[in-house]
């Protein structure tokens, strides 16, 4: 669906339990974001108390999707694909915070080159605004399942302003082109939370769609508000998925080297 020329962008964010935090988000749009044809869904993972009212007082056209239980990552989004109307789809945690000309810069590679399938943006750091956390993804070690953002860590100089295409999409902002989730189907459920955006990314990549970071985009994230980063259940779906992941990626040799590595090493 168009407005004028602009095609329609659909924003899905996740919300459990942390609704102020969502309405944060939201007021970003409002404040900071400069396109004018997006709809934007909140879904609720099985919060324990309904922020609708909350979400409709920062944006009256937001659409709240209740689950009723936590579907966890993957299926909460899921749910929020089903439901949008995009051309474009915008897949995005609710610890961000927009910057203006986001989407607009998001969207510029897939006109300018038929085989991006997903971009995403330049993601610093939201307390620490100069450092960077994302500038594409480097590949997954056949050894060990793990994978490292390029730049992490660095003081932003423009060092990772060459745009490029990229390993993998990052679950904290991704654009998706909606041909891409009709070929290749939406998040596997079996991951819940952690590795199922690089599940996804390789589908995609063998599907024959690029993956593009675009450094004129930026978005800037709260990380480990929702998650802890010694949190437990962290812990237990990043060892359980990246074993999971493995399993269903690589071949028999090399997820052999993996639980090799993985016996020895973990």
């Amino acid at each position: 669906m168009q407005q004028g020329n602009l095609p329609l962008v659909s924003v899905i964010a996740l919300n459990w339990n942390t609704t102020e935090l969502t309405c944060d988000f939201l007021r970003s749009i409002n404040e900071l974001g400069t396109y004018r044809n997006l709809e934007i869904i909140i879904v609720d993972n099985g919060s324990k108390e309904d922020p609708t009212q909350a979400l409709l007082a920062i944006n009256p056209a937001v659409n709240v999707i209740l689950t009723g239980k936590n579907l966890g990552f993957a299926g909460g989004n899921n749910v929020g694909i089903r439901a949008a109307k995009g051309d474009y789809l915008f897949i995005v945690n609710n610890d961000t915070e927009f910057t203006p000309g986001l989407i607009e810069s998001l969207l510029e590679p897939f006109s300018a080159d038929s085989s991006v399938g997903v971009v995403c943006p330049k993601i610093r750091f939201f307390f620490n605004r100069n450092v960077i956390q994302y500038a594409g993804f480097n590949p997954i070690s056949v050894y060990t399942g793990r994978t490292t953002a390029v730049g992490s860590l660095e003081e932003d100089r423009g060092q990772h302003d060459t745009p490029r295409y990229t390993e993998g999409a990052h679950g904290c902002a991704m654009m998706v082109k909606r041909e891409v989730i009709e070929k290749t189907g939406m998040f596997p459920e079996k991951f819940f939370l952690y590795y199922e955006e690089w599940d996804w990314s390789l589908r995609i990549i063998r599907a024959g769609y690029n993956i593009f970071y675009q450094p004129k985009a930026l978005i800037y994230h709260k990380e480990s508000m929702t998650v802890g980063k010694q949190n437990p259940l962290k812990t237990y779906y990043h060892t359980r998925n990246r074993i999971l992941f493995m399993r269903r990626n690589m071949s028999g040799f090399h997820f052999s080297i993996f639980i090799c590595f993985f016996t020895l090493f973990t």
